[in-house]
């Protein structure tokens, strides 16, 4: 099913709305697609026009009120959200900003503490001078952090959140399991790339924002650089990470292919990787935390003496490609039943890399693996 209930969306406000109460605050202020999504479901591509901002906020009591821009209003209506303040933008001499202040004012004291999402991962969408403005336009009410209640919130997943990224792993997995339709000996690997995104685009997804990979002779240099016209050989080894979108949510994971015949060492260090991964869904399990998942999978890449510099092994997933937790020694949030979660191992070999990436949630007993979970061998094309 498309979309959520709007229970769904009154049982994350009710959620929010306790936790501002214990931590003092009148109101969260909104600003970004995923946030205001979280709460509304208002899912729209025309985010990618940085022109506009758009403003929620969750007051502490009642449903949340939409401030933006009037050509977003129909779309808007159509969510759970009934009172939808517009102004029409762009605006240049009051791009909202006055709007927005007078609905905080409303709803909130004039000695509030009004909360922003401010740690990692979050960003304020809104011109730093309307910011500035709007502190000035809302007297003695306080502009600050949300005390992580917005993250708290996002890195637990619900039953219904988590069907839809089980959806997008599956649509992922079928576009893999073609990939040798697409690949092979004398194919460019940019023509890999767009066919593969054609293939997520027949399986289902609704779109397909990120695409990375490699291909290079025993592994690849790096897994972020965009596709070029080298044509693939044999001894390469192709890999293929996606993150494509079904119904808003994200799968993010990755696959390899020998095309023909690799050597000893790449095989072996791709069953390395295997079983990293294998050794970290052993013990995630509520109560383990995001380092211990590092150090499991670590424990066995470092019986390589080389670091691929990936900088972690792994994050949350969800209504953003990447979101928190961050699977790094330092990371010490708490697993919990239903954190949707990548398994990301790196490990290094003759010079390259290899990547291995799954996706998996966190139950109440054992871990469930939410992409078709990749064998031990290296598959050849």
């Amino acid at each position: 099913m498309r979309g959520f209930d709007a229970t769904e969306f009154a049982a994350r406000t009710d959620r929010a709305q306790s936790m501002m109460q214990a931590a003092g605050l009148s109101a969260l202020l909104l600003t970004t697609e995923p946030e205001i999504r979280y709460f509304t479901g208002y899912l729209t591509r025309f985010w990618e026009s940085p022109t506009r901002p758009w403003f929620l906020i969750v007051p502490s009591s009642g449903k949340p009120i939409a401030v933006i821009p009037s050509i977003g209003a129909a779309l808007m209506s159509e969510t759970w959200i009934d009172d939808i303040r517009t102004w029409s933008a762009p605006d240049l001499t009051d791009d909202g900003v006055s709007l927005l202040a007078d609905t905080l004012r409303e709803v909130a004291p004039a000695d509030a503490i009004i909360g922003v999402p401010d740690g990692h991962e979050t960003h304020v969408r809104m011109p730093l001078a309307d910011f500035r403005r709007l502190q000035e336009e809302i007297g003695k009410r306080d502009l600050c952090g949300d005390t992580g209640i917005v993250r708290a919130l996002r890195t637990v997943k619900s039953p219904a959140e988590i069907t839809k990224i089980e959806t997008a792993c599956a649509i992922a997995g079928r576009a893999f399991k073609r990939v040798p339709e697409i690949a092979g000996e004398g194919i460019a690997l940019e023509a890999v790339f767009r066919r593969f995104q054609m293939l997520c685009l027949e399986e289902g997804a609704d779109w397909v924002p990120y695409l990375a990979g490699g291909a290079e002779q025993g592994g690849y240099t790096d897994v972020i650089s965009p596709a070029t016209d080298a044509l693939l050989q044999q001894g390469d080894v192709l890999m293929l990470d996606t993150g494509l979108v079904w119904d808003g949510y994200f799968c993010d994971y990755d696959r390899n292919w020998a095309i023909g015949r690799v050597s000893a060492n790449v095989q072996h260090a791709y069953a390395a990787l295997i079983e990293a991964s294998d050794a970290a869904l052993d013990i995630a399990r509520p109560g383990a935390t995001a380092a211990d998942l590092y150090q499991a999978m670590n424990s066995v890449l470092s019986r390589h003496d080389a670091d691929t510099g990936a900088g972690r092994l792994g994050h949350g997933l969800g209504m953003s490609l990447t979101e928190w937790p961050s699977l790094i020694p330092t990371d010490h949030t708490v697993l919990q039943p239903g954190m949707v979660l990548t398994l990301e191992p790196g490990i290094a070999v003759d010079g390259k890399v290899l990547v291995h990436e799954e996706n998996i949630v966190i139950t109440e007993g054992a871990p469930r693996f939410i992409s078709p979970r990749a064998g031990s061998e290296l598959p050849e094309i």
